[in-house]
């Protein structure tokens, strides 16, 4: 699996698209597509693997494990993977939308990240 193929699963992953994530990055629309043919810069690539929130040796292929080196518990980092756990997820009788999903995981990470630095 190729570097671009990487980024864009795992923005997948993540809920977004490859146009999206290059704007968080902070990069033209369409950069990481160029990378379907040409190598991209470190910079880049670490910018891109921190807003994904993986390792840059995950994007390069290096290793299979997301986050390697993290010193966060071990809370699954994409929604597809909590999900599979849980689902569906109803709430007063009516299953979450995959908005409403995000929302609750996203919560329950931060206060997971508070907990960690004590409850800041």
């Amino acid at each position: 699996m190729t570097v671009f193929e990487r980024i864009k699963d795992t923005a997948k992953l993540r809920g977004t698209n490859l146009k999206n994530l290059a704007k968080q990055v902070g990069l033209s629309e369409n950069a990481i597509y160029s990378w379907k043919n040409k190598t991209p810069r470190t910079d880049n690539v670490q910018a891109v693997a921190d807003v994904l929130g993986v390792s840059v040796d995950y994007l390069l292929g290096n290793t299979d494990k997301m986050h390697p080196t993290s010193i966060e518990p071990e809370l699954p980092n994409d929604l597809e993977e909590v999900l599979k756990q849980v689902n569906p997820v109803m709430f007063g009788g009516a299953e979450l939308t995959d908005d409403q999903k995000m929302l609750l995981y996203n919560m329950a990470k931060e206060m997971s990240r508070n907990n960690q630095q004590g409850g800041k």
